[in-house]
């Protein structure tokens, strides 16, 4: 973690080229963050976060654990793996949050009630209002879903922060700085539209109109209402100008 007066560097993991930072990466570096993507398949996973602030680890349309057709997964979940034992501030983000969900003792699982996709709500849970990051969000906040696999099972030591209906462990944090997100936050319009022509099979289970741009456009706009403070308070968190949430450190498995 950096103070407020040294630049913050976080690292970013980005799974899939067609799965950018779009407007997460806005806010961050709305924050004076300076971002780092690594791109997997293409650059190199570093083995752990030395010289880093943060890690924000990004989607993709693989499974979290198909490493023979994805063999830098590993490398990925590892160093997820090892900054959630050092208490390093982690976001993951849809297959981030899986990631980080299976690197510290979770299940994960193709969703047994089919995939989840389109503007949609998730709800506070009990946990979430004395949340550094999530007090403030609304009780249900707007989020964008586009996913076949979930978090099954939380890891051993996560808190459930939101859920949904259809996927309960839709938002959780491992130890004191590590968050995993089921939902996406991070999209535009122009990304929604890409994936819904990329994987008609996830788009085909969202509401009729889900898609309209007019519906996209609005809902984007409700997104960053709730996400861009959201992001805002992560970086704060990452500075020390938030306090973590008031638990005990606990021991963390490696995989």
């Amino acid at each position: 973690m950096t103070t407020s007066t040294e630049p913050t560097r976080i690292l970013v993991l980005q799974p899939e080229e067609n799965v950018p930072l779009g407007t997460l990466g806005d806010w961050l570096q709305e924050t004076g963050a300076t971002l780092d993507i690594v791109r997997a398949g293409i650059d190199d996973i570093p083995a752990g976060a030395d010289g880093y602030d943060a890690v924000v680890c990004l989607g993709g349309g693989m499974g979290p654990l198909d490493d023979d057709q994805h063999p830098w997964l590993p490398a990925i979940r590892e160093l997820l793996a090892s900054c959630t034992a050092a208490e390093v501030p982690t976001l993951g983000v849809c297959l981030g949050g899986q990631l980080l969900g299976a690197a510290t003792g979770g299940t994960i699982a193709r969703g047994s009630a089919g995939p989840e996709a389109g503007p949609a709500l998730v709800s506070k849970k009990d946990a979430a209002w004395t949340d550094p990051l999530f007090a403030d969000t609304p009780l249900m906040p707007d989020v964008l879903e586009f996913h076949r696999d979930v978090v099954e099972q939380l890891p051993p030591e996560a808190t459930l922060l939101a859920s949904s209906p259809k996927y309960p462990n839709q938002a959780f944090r491992i130890g004191r700085y590590a968050y995993g997100l089921q939902f996406h936050i991070e999209t535009t319009p122009e990304i929604v539209n890409d994936w819904v022509a990329r994987s008609p099979d996830v788009a085909a289970a969202a509401d009729d109109g889900a898609f309209d741009p007019d519906r996209l456009e609005r809902a984007h706009r409700d997104f960053a209402e709730v996400w861009r403070p959201f992001t805002h308070r992560f970086v704060e968190l990452v500075r020390g100008e938030r306090p973590p949430v008031q638990e005990p450190k606990r021991r963390l498995p490696l995989l």
